[in-house]
């Protein structure tokens, strides 16, 4: 009796990975994220208590930390700002000495070649943690926080920074950006959105970490909605239209088929975020000794690959190249 026989293609490694239809991580699909702290304290590094292995860093502490990565192979690096203070108009997220800024000008400085992402959202600055203006009510305005978050990428880009991530979800801000942008001279710098950014439970280590949990109510009225899917293509389809020229799916996943969906209904770059608190419960299974940690790792990041992503922000990076796990 014939049937099928899979096996025929399993039974050696050199087989299996002679088959294997998704290729091994690679060092150019890596973005490694880090978190500088705005301080007067040379050595600032504090360890994120919800996030082991990951640390607020001091200007000097990032650049070490920044050498160290990329001298195992890191081609590319996001940041996270951590700033002094915070005010109603994001203050710290636009001016010319911002912490990112400053840490932009350090690490283009030290590392020439290194691809240098940042984030445009204003949530880290603002103090009442939201995204946006807020009115006395609560409600975030969407219009009238364009022009803050279009005064940010410009700054970002001022300082050199190679790509810009606006990951607020307010409706227009890539056109926004984009014009801003464009009219400042810097045509050629990228905008990869956070087009498909979900209201998720999994940012809580985040904003830990970046300190930007909201002081009052949520995200919901501007992050998306985790049981929709469609609605995630009109959003990555209008940030296209928009300008945008690569797209990050958020969180990465619970969210498979919003990558699977957005490869196959767009012609951009796809980016998967291994956000916090993937990252976090990998970590803490494998501190109890329940998983495999490198094995879960590895077989996370695959499974987004395989989904469709070919860029991967993660915890991470780092550790794949530091330990060879990466080409």
């Amino acid at each position: 009796m014939e049937f099928y026989r899979g096996r025929r293609l399993r039974q050696s490694q050199v087989m299996r990975d002679f088959c294997r239809e998704t290729t091994p991580l690679l060092r150019e699909e890596l973005i490694m994220p880090y978190f500088v702290a705005e301080t007067a304290d040379a050595g600032y590094r504090k360890e994120i208590a919800s996030m082991p292995g990951q640390f607020q860093l001091s200007l000097d502490e990032l650049e070490k930390e920044v050498g160290r990565d990329v001298e195992k192979g890191l081609m590319t690096a996001m940041l996270y700002g951590i700033p002094a203070g915070k005010d109603e108009q994001a203050t710290g997220a636009w001016k010319e000495d911002g912490i990112v800024q400053q840490a932009v000008r350090r690490l283009k400085k030290a590392f020439p070649g290194l691809i240098v992402v940042t984030d445009v959202c204003l949530c880290e600055y603002m103090s009442h943690g939201h995204c946006g203006i807020l009115t006395r009510d609560g409600r975030v305005l969407n219009d009238a926080t364009l022009p803050l978050l279009s005064k940010t990428a410009v700054s970002l880009a001022e300082a050199g920074a190679d790509i810009l991530a606006p990951s607020d979800m307010m409706d227009g801000r890539i056109a926004a950006i984009r014009q801003a942008l464009d009219g400042a001279g810097f045509v050629n710098v990228p905008i990869m959105s956070y087009a498909a950014k979900y209201a998720s439970s999994f940012y809580g280590p985040f904003r830990d970490a970046a300190e930007s949990a909201p002081a009052c109510g949520d995200r919901k009225t501007y992050q998306m909605d985790p049981g929709n899917a469609r609605e995630a293509l009109r959003e990555m389809r209008a940030d296209i239209a928009e300008g945008a020229d690569m797209l990050i799916v958020k969180p990465a996943a619970s969210y498979g088929d919003i990558i699977a969906l957005a490869k196959c209904e767009t012609l951009v770059p796809i980016c998967a975020y291994q956000v916090s608190g993937e990252y976090s419960m990998i970590m803490a299974a494998a501190e109890k000794g329940w998983i495999n940690g490198e094995a879960v790792m590895l077989e996370s990041l695959m499974g987004l690959k395989r989904a469709g992503a070919d860029i991967l922000i993660t915890y991470f990076a780092a550790k794949l190249l530091r330990e060879g796990l990466a080409r």
